[in-house]
């Protein structure tokens, strides 16, 4: 359950310069971060040739930064220390070399497929916030996007490492790591974004989802997961049925040829549609009733009219369907934020999001750097002994096994374990498909 006790230590974000040398040089994940990034190794310059962009103090940005070894990423980012952190793309030379490569010659070959999904652009649809704000009532929505972008992409797509991770203000963050997603052409990407979305058209368009028939399985799959969290997020959540404002924006997606078409059945006798549901309105109040009204007329009306008879479902996805940022999806050379990443408006970090937990997922439980900084002077607890340390681990430089334990310390550790369970299955994966290939070349 989302809750906004904040349990954390109180974030300053004055106090950011002086904390964020102590995260970089202790807490921040350096031997993971480099694994992710760097894939196994497999392909020559594959971590080399990456961009990173940072934003340092005072909004200054610095783009087009590489580095050779984890060693130098973990040097530079300890003498920047950056506020924020995205990841561009795989170039074919070396980022910070770019000026010195020939015009033209400098491409982006590379880069996971990602999505960037913000509270802010459900700002139509949602009551209890604008802006930037979230709060528990309107989180529900990045619990439906994860649910539904996540089956799509690994029961329609196929893909099977996904990173979905919490953006530490307003939104989240999707990484398709699978080598495949990896190698997608810009018209691929785009395709794949444009097959994920549903909610279309700006400010201007009222009515943002239209349905065909028969509906598509994926979007019929979609409406599984909305039903699922329509009642208590929508209807008494956002109260999208309980006050005469929040109605009647409902009843506006209904289509006029419903709303107004003299009807026929004998509980309605001759008058249109809207004016028995205003009148059935005026004594019920209750909103699951007032929607299971509607609902009624919308089954009803399905078997007599051929257009907008899925009008309920279409009302349903236009308040809880997830709205992708499709410019993110589409380009190769779109920078995303990193996991990891520290949000210097909030304090918190971006950390990776167990799907395991996704309903229980709060992100005002994520700690700050404020939080995690303090939790390392904390002293350790009578009997409390030193995490034990695997083989993987004891075979790090001191320096490093130092690092390794003190995020251990800390409300980090989890979002690290978690990464690092990531990590592995992606590990897992490659070395069957190197096995699968070594079958192969047998075989002939």
């Amino acid at each position: 359950m989302i809750h906004l006790e904040m349990a954390n230590a109180v974030y300053d974000q004055a106090s950011l310069p002086d904390l964020l040398p102590l995260y970089y040089r202790r807490l921040f994940p350096f031997p993971q971060y480099y694994r992710w990034l760097n894939y196994g190794g497999v392909t020559k310059n594959y971590f080399q040739n990456r961009e990173f962009s940072f934003t340092l103090k005072d909004d200054i940005y610095v783009r087009y930064q590489s580095f050779s070894t984890q060693s130098e990423l973990e040097k530079e980012m300890q003498k920047m220390n950056p506020y924020k952190i995205d990841i561009g793309a795989i170039y074919s030379h070396r980022p910070n070399q770019h000026n010195t490569v020939k015009s033209g010659s400098f491409q982006a070959l590379e880069k996971e497929l990602v999505f960037d999904i913000d509270m802010t652009d459900y700002d139509d649809v949602r009551s209890c916030c604008s802006a930037a704000d979230i709060c528990p009532k309107c989180w529900p929505l990045m619990t439906i996007a994860i649910r539904i972008l996540d089956r799509a992409l690994r029961e329609d797509f196929g893909f099977r490492h996904c990173l979905w991770v919490y953006s530490g203000r307003r939104g989240v963050h999707c990484w398709v790591c699978d080598e495949a997603a990896r190698k997608l052409s810009v018209t691929a990407r785009s395709a794949v974004a444009e097959y994920l979305s549903l909610v279309k058209g700006g400010d201007e368009t009222v009515k943002k989802v239209v349905l065909t028939s028969p509906i598509h399985p994926f979007i019929r799959e979609s409406l599984m997961v909305v039903e699922h969290y329509f009642t208590q997020y929508a209807l008494l959540g956002q109260d999208i049925m309980s006050s005469k404002e929040a109605t009647d924006k409902v009843l506006g997606l209904v289509p006029e040829d419903i709303l107004f078409l003299s009807a026929t059945c004998y509980w309605l006798s001759l008058l249109s549609v809207l004016k028995e549901l205003l009148g059935d309105f005026k004594t019920e109040k209750n909103p699951e009733k007032r929607w299971g009204r509607l609902k009624t007329i919308a089954q009803i009306k399905s078997t007599t009219v051929k257009k907008g008879q899925y009008f309920d479902k279409e009302i349903m996805l236009q308040y809880c369907y997830p709205r992708l940022d499709v410019n993110v999806s589409k380009g190769l050379n779109h920078l995303l934020k990193s996991p990891f990443s520290v949000h210097p408006k909030t304090g918190r970090i971006s950390v990776p999001i167990d799907l395991k937990e996704l309903d229980c997922f709060d992100p005002f439980d994520v700690p700050t750097i404020s939080q995690i900084c303090e939790e390392l002077d904390l002293p350790r607890m009578a009997g409390e002994e030193e995490p034990l340390e695997d083989t993987k681990e004891s075979d790090k430089e001191p320096g490093e096994k130092r690092k390794m334990r003190d995020y251990k310390r800390t409300s980090l550790a989890k979002y690290v374990k978690l990464f690092d369970q990531f990590l592995e299955e992606m590990a897992r994966s490659r070395k069957g498909e190197l096995i699968k290939k070594s079958d192969l070349q047998k075989n002939f």
